[in-house]
C-alpha cells in the first residue's frame, strides 16, 4: 500500500514525544478515507508496524481533511482515527493524528461512561450540531475574561468567570461547554505539547471572537494547563478531570 512508509513514521514520532503522558504510549486503528472508502489499518503482533486490514465503504459521506475519532461499524466497532491521506504530509500532520489518537483514549478509559450521565448526550450527532448560544452578549463578554483570566492563571477571577458561567447558561449549554472544554481542550493541551516538541508552532484557533464550537477546544487546554498545575493527577485521571471541570 501507498501508506506504509508513512505509517511507519507514527512510530518514529511516537518514539519523540511518548514521554511527555503516558496516553502516547499507545497508537490505534487508522481508517484511510479515499473515494468514500475506508482503507483500514491495525498495529501487527509486534506493537511497532501497521498492517492493511480491509476496505470497507464509508458509512456516511466523509469529506477530504477529515480529522476524527470514532468506532467503526466495519471493524468490529474498533476505535480508530479516521483521516484522509494528505494528512501525512507534514509533521502538523502527525500531530493532528496523536490529537485523535488522544481521543481514543478517552473512548476507551470513560467517555461512554461520562455520557450516560448527560442528559445532552441522549440527542444524535450533539456534540457536533448542539445549539449552543455563542452569540449570547453576556456569554461572550464572560468566556473572553475566563480566557484571560487563564491565560494569567488568576485562580480568584477563574472561579469567579466559572461561576458566572454557570448562571448565565442554562443546564445543558453548560454540560455541552464543559463536555467540548474536557475532550477537545485535552486532546489540543497534549497536541500542542507534541507541537512544542516538534518544532510546530502552537495551535490556538477559537482564541478571538466570534466564538464557536473550537473556542472551548482552547478554553479547555488553557483550564485543564491550569488545573493540571495545581493537581498533577488528574491529567491522567480523566475521569475526575471532567468531573473537577463540571463542579468548577
Amino acid at each position: 500500500m501507498k501508506y506504509n512508509s508513512s505509517l511507519q513514521k507514527i512510530f518514529e514520532v511516537q518514539n519523540r514525544i511518548k514521554d511527555i503522558h503516558p496516553f502516547l504510549e499507545k497508537v490505534f486503528p487508522i481508517a484511510i478515507v479515499e473515494d468514500n472508502h475506508f482503507y483500514i489499518f491495525d498495529i501487527d503482533s509486534s506493537g511497532k508496524k501497521y498492517i492493511f486490514v480491509k476496505e470497507a465503504p464509508a458509512p456516511m459521506l466523509v469529506p477530504k481533511g477529515v480529522r476524527a475519532a470514532f468506532p467503526l461499524d466495519s471493524y468490529k466497532d474498533k476505535i480508530a482515527c479516521v483521516v484522509s491521506g494528505e494528512i501525512f504530509e507534514s509533521l502538523k500532520g502527525y500531530a493532528l493524528i496523536f490529537h485523535e489518537f488522544i481521543h481514543c483514549n478517552q473512548w476507551e478509559i470513560c467517555e461512554l461512561k461520562l455520557k450516560q450521565k448527560l442528559e445532552i448526550a441522549q440527542e444524535p450527532m450533539w456534540e457536533l450540531n448542539y445549539p449552543f448560544p455563542y452569540g449570547n452578549s453576556r456569554f461572550a463578554e464572560t468566556y473572553s475574561l475566563f480566557l484571560k483570566s487563564l491565560e494569567k492563571s488568576e485562580p480568584d477571577n477563574i472561579s469567579k468567570y466559572c461561576s458566572r458561567l454557570k448562571k448565565i447558561l442554562s443546564k445543558d449549554d453548560f454540560e455541552y461547554m464543559i463536555w467540548q472544554e474536557w475532550k477537545e481542550g485535552f486532546a489540543r493541551f497534549i497536541e500542542n505539547q507534541i507541537r512544542c516538541r516538534l518544532g510546530i508552532r502552537e495551535n490556538h484557533r477559537g482564541k478571538d471572537e466570534p466564538f464557536n464550537r473550537i473556542t472551548f477546544y482552547e478554553g479547555g487546554a488553557r483550564f485543564i494547563t491550569f488545573l493540571g498545575k495545581q493537581e498533577p493527577g488528574l491529567l491522567t485521571d480523566i475521569e475526575t478531570l471532567f468531573y473537577k471541570m463540571l463542579k468548577q
